[in-house]
C-alpha cells in the first residue's frame, strides 16, 4: 500500500514522541512492504511564533493533501496568556472543525506488566479494557456566544453549551457500533438531572438505541461515571458523551493505567467496517497521544513515546484498513513491556528508565 501521511510535531514533547512514532511506522513498512510517504507541518505554539498562526495555510495544504494526520501535542507556559486573542490550541481545534472529525475514541487499558503502576489496587484492574468516545466538534469548545467582558460591577465571561439533534445522533451512533463488536454494552453520559442539552442527548439515544437491540444501553450521570471510573472501571465497555465531559473523563481515566503516556486517541469522521479503512482521497482522520505538550521535560530525552506509537496503530487500522499491521505495533508494545522495560513515567522505584528514543528502538526493533 502506498499512502501519504502528515506528521504534525508541534510544541513541547510532541515532536519528540512523534518521531518515534514514524520510526515505527517505518519499520512497519519495511517488514510489510508498503510505501509511506511522510510530510512535516507546523501547528500550535511554534507554528504561531514562525508563521503567525496556530494552524498555517500551508499545513492544511499538507494534511487536506495527505490519507491521515499524525500529531504530537501543542501549547505551553510561552502562550499561556489569557488575553491573546490566538492559543496554540486554537490549531488543534481549528482542524478538528475543518477535517469535521465529530467522534474521538479514547482506548483505556490496562497492561498487567503496568498494573502495579496505577494508583488504584490491583484487585480493581483486572481485565480493564474500554474505549471512551468523545464528541468532538460541538458543546462549550465551539457554542455561540463565547466572549468575556467588562461591566461596572465587575468582569463577566460565557460560553455556550449547544447540541444539535444530528450532532449527538451520529456520535452516539459510532457508540453502537463499536460496542456491536466488543462487549455489547453501551454507557451513554449526561447531566440530564440539570442540563437541557443532556436531556435531549438522553432521548436521542434511547431512540437511536432501538436500532440496535443486540447492545444494551445504559444511562449513567457523569458525576456517577467519574466515580465509577476508579472505583469499578471494568463494568464499561463503550463509552459515549459530549465534548466536556469526554475531555475530563478520559484523562481521569487516562491516570488508571498508570500514566498518561500510554494512552493513544483517534479523531475520526466516521467509523468503518473492521479491515476496510476510511476512504481515502476525503478528509483524513487524525491521531494522536492523549497527554499534553509536557514543557517541563521537553528536550531532555524521558518523554514516553508509547501512546503515541499506539495512536500510529490506530492510524494502521482505521484509516488504512491494516489490521494485520495495526496488531504488530500493538504485540511489540506488549512485548517490550513484558520484557520488563520502562521510562520515567511507568518505572518503580529504582528501576532502570529508558529515553524516548530507546523506548522507541525497542519496539521498531521487534517489528524489523
Amino acid at each position: 500500500m502506498q499512502a501519504r501521511i502528515a506528521v504534525l510535531g508541534g510544541d513541547g514533547v510532541g515532536p519528540e514522541v512523534t518521531a518515534e512514532a514514524v520510526k515505527t511506522l517505518g519499520a512497519v513498512a519495511d517488514r510489510f512492504g508498503h510505501g509511506f510517504e511522510f510530510r512535516s507541518g507546523s501547528v500550535g505554539g511554534r507554528a504561531m511564533d514562525e508563521l503567525g498562526s496556530p494552524l498555517p495555510d500551508e499545513t492544511m495544504e499538507i494534511v487536506l493533501g495527505s490519507d491521515a494526520v499524525l500529531l504530537g501535542a501543542v501549547g505551553g507556559p510561552k502562550w499561556d496568556d489569557p488575553a491573546a486573542e490566538s492559543r496554540p490550541e486554537d490549531g488543534v481545534l481549528g482542524l478538528r472543525k475543518a477535517l469535521g472529525l465529530f467522534a474521538n475514541l479514547r482506548p483505556v487499558k490496562v497492561y498487567p506488566q503496568l498494573i502495579h503502576s496505577s494508583p488504584l489496587r490491583p484487585e480493581r484492574l483486572k481485565g480493564v479494557d474500554f474505549i471512551i468516545i468523545r464528541e468532538l466538534t460541538g458543546g462549550l469548545y465551539f457554542g455561540e456566544p463565547k466572549r468575556r467582558w467588562n461591566t461596572c460591577e465587575g468582569r463577566r465571561a460565557v460560553d455556550t453549551l449547544e447540541y444539535t439533534e444530528q450532532e449527538i445522533e451520529r456520535v452516539v451512533r459510532v457508540g453502537f457500533e463499536l460496542a456491536g463488536v466488543r462487549g455489547k454494552r453501551l454507557h451513554s453520559l449526561d447531566k440530564m438531572n440539570v442540563m437541557q442539552t443532556s436531556r435531549l442527548w438522553r432521548e436521542v439515544a434511547s431512540e437511536v438505541a432501538e436500532e440496535y437491540p443486540e447492545v444494551e444501553l445504559v444511562h449513567m450521570l457523569a458525576d456517577n461515571a467519574a466515580m465509577q471510573i476508579v472505583t469499578n472501571p471494568d463494568v464499561f465497555d463503550v463509552i459515549v458523551t459530549e465534548n466536556t465531559f469526554g475531555d475530563i473523563l478520559s484523562d481521569e481515566a487516562a491516570v488508571i493505567g498508570g500514566s498518561m503516556g500510554m494512552l493513544p486517541s483517534a479523531s475520526l469522521t466516521s467509523v468503518p467496517s473492521m479491515g476496510s479503512g476510511l476512504r481515502r482521497g476525503g478528509k483524513p482522520a487524525l491521531y494522536e497521544p492523549i497527554h499534553g505538550s509536557a514543557p517541563d521535560i521537553a528536550g531532555q530525552g524521558v518523554a514516553n513515546p508509547v501512546a503515541s506509537i499506539l495512536s500510529a496503530a490506530m492510524l494502521l487500522r482505521w484509516s488504512l484498513g491494516l489490521q494485520r499491521e495495526a496488531d504488530a505495533v500493538e504485540d511489540a508494545v506488549e512485548g517490550v513491556l513484558a520484557e520488563g522495560y520502562r521510562t520515567r513515567d511507568i518505572a518503580s522505584p529504582g528501576e532502570e528508565a529508558l529515553g524516548t528514543r530507546e523506548m522507541g528502538d525497542l519496539i521498531a526493533s521487534r517489528l524489523g
